[in-house]
């Protein structure tokens, strides 16, 4: 099965999950791994910058990634998954948990 698919169907069984487990709108809790790197940190900031959200950042104990926190009102599912492709497309190098 080829990686697009398998993103796909995640995508889809998240969706799924969404919508049965809160009612919308609802409060969303992104996270994310990156190297760290302040431009890629700023990179994920800058795509939540109009939304509202409450942004934290906490460093590795090494300082080789850092987790970035985000929590955020969304609208729907489909809103959440739109961000969730907008980090993976702008952001190298980025892990969304």
């Amino acid at each position: 099965m080829s990686s697009d698919k398998k993103t796909e169907e995640f995508y889809k069984k998240l969706r799924s999950q969404l919508y049965e487990t809160a009612s919308w709108p609802s409060e969303y809790l992104y996270k994310f791994i990156v190297p760290t790197d302040q431009q890629k940190i700023n990179q994920i900031e800058d795509l939540f910058n109009n939304l509202g959200a409450v942004i934290t950042t906490k460093e590795s104990g090494k300082g080789t990634y850092t987790s970035v926190s985000i929590n955020v009102d969304m609208i729907d599912p489909d809103a959440v998954i739109t961000k969730y492709k907008e980090v993976a497309e702008t952001v190298e190098g980025v892990i969304s948990l």
